[in-house]
């Protein structure tokens, strides 16, 4: 709310008004404030707006002018009582401001929306539980959980970013800047200035313990970075980020999930870094299609889904994709699973034997799948098929397939079977197919069965019965009316090893069993367990404790490694 007085150049008109919204038109129209007279008056001469930094004047006379001080603007502010605004032969000033959003029309009941509402209560309900730090507001901590800064600070920083955002859209039209082409480091130099001019706007009315860097770091990446997520993807130690709502946003850290007090400015932020994130890949998100998988530059697994579908507003869920290359080393010394466990399944991978890793969601399939990668002679070819591209292999010939959604008028689309197809066309020598989950396990167990031995590929199932199971579904799933003995004879013949892959409740990742398919006996298809995770419990900070064992049975690819002069370890096996 804020007060003006209007007088005229001959001294017969004098009057005080006072705006009690957060804009105000002055003109000849009908809907103006305060209505003046002239030829050199336009119907909307002059728009008043207030925002958190004081009152701004904007010239919409469309060519009329007016003057601050005595110097033509097109805009300026905040003003000060001091200042003189002239349009046609008025002179305009601001005799008082409250402020903003402090009262209604009424002049003394606080003006609160049911949104502001709704965010306070949601702010001050995150502010009673014991919080991590706010990696937007201070970016110098990437761990978001050693500290708390003082609780009004992130809400104070987003309402100055939105404001500060919305400056440099105004910077944006006025400049008429033409961005296509530019590198993302020109971007960024040529965003950074713009939003230093949009800020120098603003400067007088932000206050002194705002940090100028650390706003224009926030405008900056919800620009054209990821907002406010963005310093949490750059933390080593976070290894999945899920945003609930603008103002919900929660981490994976070590396996346990923990709230973050980090925010988006809006919903509106949220849905911009989704289309930044997609745009490039030829993806879309609207209401006609709400849901979209896509991945980030560094190989993160993303997926996004809008209203309608998401009642809270635009979420988004990021799998974030590890910077280093993990190798079966590293997975010995996490704990993930033994040596004797390592040299035999380095064996069955150079000796192309069909291989599928079963685990539930989030339990590291692709993590070990990428690890068994590694162990394909470098010399072969390698074909692989994703819907989005994740797999990082370390051989010089490899194929990078990745299926492709249907366009904006539903056709198009390229599925991971008909990709898995094509690729029995491309001369593989190993095909690895990032997951299987439909129709395609039926062309991937006909591929293991036709000269591709070999092949990788990953599936959902709580166990390795669980998973022939749900390759018996798959392959139905197809759409071949085929009689489950004929499936799982397909299965008993295609598949040489099942790995189960699980996730404990301390969030530790571990090979619970490795398993042996040995053929198939009344319509029941046979397996043998090789080795096992033999858990004994937890330790004093919760942590599951166990140990890996082998069962005693020597794999019949053992026998027949033998029966090829291969010499294989046989003591990895002895229980």
């Amino acid at each position: 709310m804020f007060t003006i007085r209007i007088t005229n150049k001959s001294g017969d008109f004098d009057q005080t008004a006072t705006c009690r919204s957060a804009s105000c038109q002055i003109g000849k129209s009908k809907e103006a404030l305060v209505r003046t007279k002239g030829w050199s008056v336009a119907p909307r001469h002059l728009r008043l707006e207030q925002n958190l930094a004081g009152v701004y004047v904007e010239d919409t006379s469309r060519g009329f002018g007016i003057r601050i001080n005595g110097k033509t603007e097109e805009r300026y502010g905040p003003l000060s009582t001091s200042d003189v605004v002239s349009f046609g032969s008025y002179t305009l000033s601001i005799t008082e401001s409250a402020p903003f959003g402090t009262a209604d029309d009424r002049g003394d009941v606080p003006i609160v929306t049911g949104e502001e509402k709704e965010a306070t209560k949601t702010l001050s309900s995150r502010l009673e539980e014991s919080a991590p730090t706010v990696a937007a507001i201070d970016p110098k901590q990437n761990d978001i959980s050693e500290s708390t800064p003082n609780p009004e600070d992130p809400q104070r920083y987003m309402e100055w970013a939105k404001l500060c955002h919305k400056e440099l859209l105004r910077q944006l039209d006025f400049g008429r800047v033409e961005m296509d082409g530019l590198s993302d480091i020109q971007l960024r130099e040529l965003m950074d200035s713009l939003i230093t001019r949009a800020m120098g706007a603003l400067d007088s009315g932000i206050p002194e313990d705002i940090s100028r860097d650390l706003l224009k770091k926030i405008v900056l990446d919800e620009s054209i970075g990821l907002g406010a997520i963005e310093d949490l993807l750059a933390d080593p130690d976070v290894t999945e980020v899920m945003v609930n709502n603008y103002d919900d946003i929660y981490i994976e850290k070590a396996g346990k999930l923990s709230r973050t007090q980090v925010r988006f400015s809006s919903p509106e932020a949220v849905l911009a870094t989704i289309e930044r994130i997609i745009s490039p890949l030829g993806r879309r998100i609207d209401e006609s299609s709400p849901m979209v998988d896509a991945r980030l530059k560094d190989g993160s697994r993303v997926n996004a889904i809008i209203p309608p579908l998401a009642l809270r507003g635009p979420c988004i869920t990021i799998r974030k994709f590890a910077q280093k290359r993990l190798t079966a080393a590293d997975l010995v010394n996490f704990g993930a699973l033994s040596e004797p466990m390592v040299e035999f399944l380095e064996a069955a991978v150079v000796h192309r034997m069909n291989i599928v890793v079963s685990g539930g969601t989030g339990s590291g399939k692709t993590t070990l799948l990428n690890v068994l990668s590694n162990f394909i002679p470098l010399e072969e070819r390698v074909v692989t098929v994703e819907d989005a591209a994740e797999l990082k292999l370390v051989q010089p010939h490899v194929v990078t397939l990745e299926a492709r959604p249907a366009n904006l008028e539903g056709r198009g689309a390229i599925t991971i079977r008909d990709l898995v197809r094509n690729c029995l066309r491309m001369r593989p020598d190993r095909i690895v197919v990032g997951e299987c989950r439909g129709g395609e396990a039926l062309d991937m167990l006909q591929a293991m069965n036709t000269g591709h031995d070999g092949s990788l590929t990953t599936g959902h199932a709580n166990s390795p019965r669980d998973m022939l199971s749900r390759l018996e579904v798959m392959v139905l799933m197809a759409g071949m009316d085929l009689p489950s003995q004929a499936i799982r004879e397909q299965i008993s013949s295609a598949v040489d090893i099942i790995i189960q892959q699980s996730r404990f409740a301390d969030g530790s990742r571990r090979v619970t069993s490795i398993n042996e398919v040995t053929g198939i006996e009344r319509s029941t298809v046979q397996m043998s367990e090789i080795f096992r995770f033999s858990q004994e419990g937890y330790d004093a900070n919760g942590r599951v404790m166990g140990k890996y064992v082998a069962t005693g049975v020597v794999p019949q690819l053992w026998e027949e490694f033998a029966e090829r002069g291969i010499n294989m370890n046989r003591d990895i096996f002895k229980p």
